[in-house]
């Protein structure tokens, strides 16, 4: 019994890596584009050329995007849409499904270290 349980979690596990990567893959790839049109000139490589101490990296965020910790492309999709301070709102330049496409490529990049 206990064989026959490792195997189907072994099978459900490899199954969801199979079938998810290919879209991450895809939205990172057109992420990664519209945050070079969009954002790099001020976040080249993760960074921040108006406030040093806000760039992207995944210790920046967590400090300053509320719920970044808890969810956070949901919070990289609001600060996108909406801007604040310095950053301007994306919401009126970008599609929704354009902003969850760079969000999700920031998200991947923090988690890397950019």
């Amino acid at each position: 019994m206990r064989i026959f349980l490792l195997i189907l979690l072994l099978a459900i596990a490899l199954s969801r890596l199979t079938f998810t990567r290919p879209a991450l893959a895809a939205e990172t790839s057109t992420g990664a584009k519209i945050f070079d049109a969009n954002c790099a000139s001020c976040h080249i490589g993760g960074g921040n050329i108006l406030i040093n101490h806000k760039t992207l990296k995944k210790e920046a965020l967590s400090k300053y995007l509320a719920n970044y910790d808890s969810d956070s492309i949901q919070a990289i999709i609001y600060q996108v849409q909406n801007g604040k301070n310095a950053m301007p709102a994306f919401k009126s330049k970008l599609s929704s499904q354009e902003i969850v496409e760079v969000a999700t490529y920031v998200s991947q990049q923090a988690e890397q270290g950019w």
